[in-house]
């Protein structure tokens, strides 16, 4: 670093006598003048600075889900409780519901009559259709009519069939089953309680979680998330294994970043072989950035930043400049810099609010 001196624009002179000597001070002589201030610059070169980045991060299930009823019913049976590890499609609950048997059962009833109807006025069109094979034998009038009669059989009869149907899907609903691998979180509800499809506000029958695989969340700073690909390694520790290092991979990334923090969430696959993880375990997730290297590096003291701007105070043609940067990587006291500067010049390293522009250096 190189050491200078600022002079300010106006320095502070004593009183004159009528002779023009200056009076105050020591006796017979002019008072001593103060030595310049010195400090010290730094040439801008640019050279990236890499740094390794701790951050927070949470497990989550890779898949959750609240388990309502998709109809009214009572509680029949529930074969689960908190802790329970279940396969895609198993039976978790049974409910009843009178009123669905009895839909079910007139709904199947009346697609027979309706079937019945059909065949029969089907029938009646054959047999008049053979028979007005021989010419003279039939009005054309009562074979359009018997035709007309069977078609409108036929309809009546695959609405009845399709009503059954969903009559049918609907009593399915009454057995609740698992939609994929998880384990029992949360247990709410008993045999003989009555549940409804319609409550809004009503508490989950059951809370379904995917452990065998986890999301890692974690919030990632603009600057660093912009250096990562999918399927980069990623170093982290959880807290309830202190010491314990893990790997996972980037798997996932919102491509939006939070106007807030000023940061993109991403995730993490982490496979849960073993059990011993949990939704809901803290991480710290190490991060390395190999920093910008189109950027500047400093020290932290030569960056100035005020509510309204940040900026670097820069010597252009003897006399101060401040210009406004960015930063990026900051480590051990130094801070990636960018904005209007070039390689060569050379920056105030221990700059201030009180730094003004236009200060003469000699």
């Amino acid at each position: 670093m190189t050491m200078i001196a600022l002079s300010g624009l106006v320095a502070g002179i004593g009183c004159s006598d009528g002779k023009g000597a200056p009076t105050g001070g020591a006796s017979g002589a002019g008072a001593p003048v103060a030595a310049e201030p010195k400090t010290e610059l730094v040439l801008l070169q640019k050279s990236a600075l890499p740094v390794t980045v701790k951050l927070p991060a949470q497990l989550a299930s890779f898949e959750a889900v609240n388990i309502f009823p998709k109809v009214n019913g009572y509680v029949k049976d529930v074969f689960v409780d908190v802790g329970s590890h279940v396969r895609k499609g198993q039976l978790l609950m049974l409910l009843e519901a009178p009123e669905l048997e009895q839909a079910v059962t007139q709904a199947r009833e009346r697609y027979a009559r309706a079937k019945l109807d059909y065949t029969i006025s089907n029938e009646n069109y054959d047999r008049l259709r053979r028979a007005a094979e021989t010419p003279g034998a039939v009005s054309p009038m009562g074979l359009a009519s018997l035709k007309a009669k069977a078609d409108a059989d036929s309809a009546v009869c695959n609405a009845e069939k399709a009503n059954w149907q969903m009559q049918e899907a609907i009593r399915g609903y009454l057995k609740v089953t698992a939609p994929f691998d998880g384990v029992i979180a949360e247990r709410n509800v008993h045999p003989g309680a009555l549940v409804s499809a319609e409550g809004k506000d009503n508490k989950p029958m059951l809370d379904l979680r995917q452990v065998g695989r986890l999301r890692l969340q974690v919030d990632i700073p603009e600057g660093i998330a912009a250096g990562l690909q999918d399927k980069d390694t990623v170093t982290f520790y959880l807290s309830a294994y202190p010491g314990k290092k893990m790997i996972g991979h980037v798997s996932r990334r919102s491509n939006l970043v939070n106007s807030q923090f000023r940061a993109e969430r991403m995730e993490l696959d982490v496979y849960n072989t073993d059990g011993r993880l949990a939704p809901g375990m803290y991480a710290d997730v190490l991060f390395s950035s190999k920093g910008n290297p189109d950027a500047f590096v400093v020290p932290r003291t030569a960056v100035v930043t005020s509510t309204e701007r940040k900026y670097v105070v820069v010597i252009r043609g003897g006399k101060t400049v401040r210009v406004d940067v960015a930063t990026g990587n900051e480590s051990a006291g130094k801070a990636e810099i960018t904005g209007d500067l070039k390689a060569g010049e050379e920056v105030i390293a221990h700059a201030n609010d009180e730094l003004q522009e236009g200060l003469t250096v000699k």
